[in-house]
């Protein structure tokens, strides 16, 4: 029985799917894909899986999710999800197809925070000054 491990990134949470032969279970953090909440994060989560249902109806995937928050932990789901399915079938119909989509279903997303300067609290906002 063949098993692929893939993986997906945004920001500062990463996670980690199994992909194997099954009945179309998902789970994530060993909870079903059904009762995963929010029903935003679960909307997004689900869209790799509804873009190719025939094929995700054959799979089982279990993904192990850490970090960031509960959009970014989704959009690292999806990314892991897709890249499963793309391994897991070597098919590159699917892989353009999800490509086409949404982009960042296949290749992680790169933006970073940017760091700190010196002269302020962040990375943009300055001390004001006033020459009163």
């Amino acid at each position: 029985m063949e098993c692929v491990n893939t993986s997906g990134k945004r920001k500062t949470a990463v996670a980690r799917a199994v992909v194997k032969e099954g009945t179309g279970k998902v789970t994530i953090n060993k909870v079903p894909i059904e009762v995963y909440t929010p029903e935003l994060a679960r909307l997004k989560i689900k869209e790799p899986l509804e873009l190719a249902p025939e094929k995700a109806a054959k799979i089982d995937i279990a993904v192990n999710v850490q970090g960031g928050g509960v959009m970014g932990q989704a959009a690292a789901i999806r990314t892991a999800i897709a890249r499963g399915m793309v391994d897991y079938y070597k098919d590159d119909e699917l892989d353009a197809m999800f490509r086409a989509y949404d982009r960042t279903l296949i290749i992680n997303d790169d933006r970073r925070k940017l760091p700190k300067n010196p002269l302020g609290p962040g990375a943009r906002a300055k001390k004001q000054k006033s020459y009163r």
